[in-house]
Order: structure tokens, then sequence, then C-alpha cells
């Protein structure tokens, strides 16, 4: 698939397909076609979500993607899980129903690490569609907007994204943090 020559490192694929194995042996994944990773090592301007169709082995996505306000400006650098912190939060996700919100088409993410991102529901972090993340702002050399935490993708690429992987396939969002890598249960168990 070519995912080092897009921007991924092999860490963040390992890493990822470490967890998506875990999760699916562990039955918390319902829609294991897709595995979704947002490489939030790299920065704001480039395609740093990659969405696998692991079926066909083949990259279905690869898109800009934003962080949180409080996360850092081209790169993000700081993570959270409380609610209120306009920061975003690392580690593995389920994605769950659809719902219309202020941003259109919107997908709700189950986080599924204690401490890491379990207040995902609660602090309402979702996939969805924004005005602030587009290729014309990584063209101009300009960082990405931020987001309050969520996910954010290009508005014209949200419903094909949402619509793809809603409703139980994993999603996760990388970092090289040492304390989430060396701490992470799904990663460590």
């Amino acid at each position: 698939m070519n995912l080092q020559l897009l921007g991924m490192s092999k860490k963040a694929f390992d890493d990822a397909w470490e967890g998506y194995t875990y999760l699916i042996a562990n039955q918390k994944i319902k829609k294991n076609q897709y595995l979704t990773i947002c490489d939030f090592s790299q920065s704001s301007s480039k395609k740093r979500l990659y969405i696998i169709d692991v079926s066909n082995k083949k990259l279905i996505f690869n898109t800009y993607v934003a962080h949180g306000r409080n996360s850092g400006k081209e790169y993000a650098t700081s993570f959270s899980n409380t609610p209120e912190s306009l920061q975003s939060s690392l580690g593995f996700y389920t994605t769950a129903a659809t719902y219309i919100g202020a941003h259109g088409l919107s997908l709700r993410l189950e986080g599924l690490e204690p401490g890491y991102n379990d207040n995902a529901f609660e602090r309402s972090i979702v996939i969805h569609g924004a005005a602030y993340v587009d290729a014309v702002r990584a063209k101009a050399g300009v960082f990405m907007g931020r987001s309050y935490g969520c996910p954010a993708v290009p508005q014209n690429e949200a419903t094909p994204i949402i619509n793809t992987i809603k409703n139980g396939s994993c999603l996760f969002i990388y970092h090289t943090s040492n304390d989430y890598l060396s701490k992470s249960k799904i990663l460590n168990d």
C-alpha cells in the first residue's frame, strides 16, 4: 500500500495493527473490514488520516485531519481525556452511530482506553467535516484549523468517510508519546 511513501511510519502502522488484531480477538470490533489510522506524529499540513480496507489490502482514503485546539499548532504535542480541554485523545476507538449535528453528518466515537480516551462520548469527540481542514490551507503553508478535540476531516470528504467506517470499525489515533505507548493496555497486554 506504500504507506511509508505517504508519510506513515512503520511504528505507527505496527502499533495500529497490533491493537486492531487485539480488539478483534477480544470482540471489541464488529466491523473488521476497515482500519483507520490518524497519525498525529505528522504535521497537520500532511494527509495524515489513512483508511485501509484490510480485506482487500487497499488504502481507500488518505486525507487531512485536524487535531484539538489545545493540542498544538502545526504539530499535535499535548493530549488529554479531560472534558473541555480542547485537546485530542490518543488510542483506540470503535466507531458508533451517525447523527446530524452542527457540522452536518457526524460519527460518534467510543474510546476504548481508560485514562486516555474513554471520555470521548462525554466530550462529544466525533468525526465531522470542517471548512478549516482542506488542501488549500496545506498548499498555502498555513497550518490546519483546529477542532475542540475532534478528528475533523475535509467537508467534501466527510460523508463518504463516515459512511465507510461507521458502526463498529477500528480507529487508532497515534502519536509517539512514550506515556501512551508504554502504558496502553491494548498495546502492552
